[in-house]
């Protein structure tokens, strides 16, 4: 039997599934907004599970989706799943009558996201994914500002988020389980970023390198990467430059940046010294640099929040999510897959 979306105005009743760091971090900004009740928690974990019980003291404890799932007064479900999972768990919570919020990425692979997508298509249910950059202050002005042509032609994209750190779940470096490595795991923001505020796709042209331990690897891959160049173009001939890694020697716990060249000026995203949480947004113009947003800037749940308040409304299909089948292409074509 199909969940049934709440009426407009009233908050959604959500479940938890995945209650690691990412997990307990979302469920507590999404427990302070007050946008929506959490209904349940799910982590196979009791560990996390009694972390979590903090944020929802009132929420049903389960250790399974399939206990999640059995409860027919959920709206939606948030996973913070290892990757792995995410396509098996989403159709499962999708075809059950749940919108689906996931984590990134959706999943490990374009098919397995064609059939995510396709599984919120057939049940009419609203499937985000947490491209959480997008939500800093200043991205929604600057994609309205490229979207108006204030920079003219965007014909150049450089991208980088190299990490002085690796991930610390052992499943994030096994290939079946992640899908990829720093990739995957950060590279992905990044493709997201350009597809999203170029608002166009494609990836023609594209070549890539990957290295594990300063070595080469070649495809197909049998272990992940922990550092990657690529370079492709967009649909709209933007040439895009991306490089990503885990544990670079760059002097600073993070370099992030997203920067946008056109004929009429530019714009770059950047952290701020070598923060992962404080970032900064300048527009270009010739010579002359002009700052719309700078820290402080809490927008760590904020896509979570937006989805929150769509299922508010009774939103169902989003047709626009089919750009994550694009942007998990564009991922494969690096893999060589």
């Amino acid at each position: 039997m199909n969940a049934r979306l709440r009426p407009a105005m009233q908050a959604p009743r959500l479940g938890f599934l995945g209650l690691g760091w990412i997990g307990c971090q979302r469920m507590q900004v999404l427990a302070d907004s007050g946008t929506a009740t959490i209904g349940a928690i799910a982590d196979s974990n009791p560990e996390c599970l009694a972390r979590a019980v903090v944020h929802a003291p009132d929420a049903r404890r389960c250790r399974t989706i399939d206990e999640l799932l059995a409860m027919d007064d959920l709206d939606g479900i948030v996973i913070a799943t290892p990757s792995g999972a995410h396509a098996v768990q989403a159709i499962a919570a999708l075809d059950r009558g749940l919108a689906v919020f996931c984590q990134k990425p959706l999943t490990r692979t374009a098919l397995e996201a064609r059939q995510v997508v396709e599984a919120a298509r057939r049940a009419n249910r609203l499937l985000a994914v947490d491209f959480s950059y997008r939500h800093l202050d200043g991205v929604v002005d600057l994609r309205e500002r490229m979207q108006r042509g204030d920079f003219g032609d965007v014909h150049a994209v450089d991208l980088q988020f190299h990490n002085a750190y690796g991930p610390d779940k052992p499943w994030f470096y096994e290939l079946s389980q992640s899908g990829g490595g720093c990739v995957m795991d950060l590279g992905i923001h990044l493709i997201d970023l350009a597809q999203w505020l170029c608002d166009t796709t494609g990836h023609s042209q594209l070549v890539a390198m990957l290295h594990a331990g300063g070595r080469p690897l070649r495809a197909p891959l049998r272990e992940v990467e922990d550092y990657a160049t690529a370079q492709w173009q967009l649909d709209n001939n933007a040439s895009v430059r991306m490089a990503c890694s885990w544990r670079l020697p760059a002097g600073r716990d993070a370099v992030i940046e997203a920067a946008f060249y056109g004929t009429r000026g530019g714009a770059a995203i950047r952290n701020v010294a070598g923060s992962f949480y404080d970032f900064t947004v300048d527009l270009f113009e010739g010579t002359r640099s002009t700052r719309i947003a700078s820290p402080p800037d809490a927008w760590g749940g904020r896509a979570l929040i937006e989805w929150t308040r769509r299922v508010q409304a009774g939103e169902g299909f989003d047709p626009q999510s089919r750009t994550l089948v694009d942007v998990a292409q564009t991922v494969d074509a690096i893999y060589g897959r």
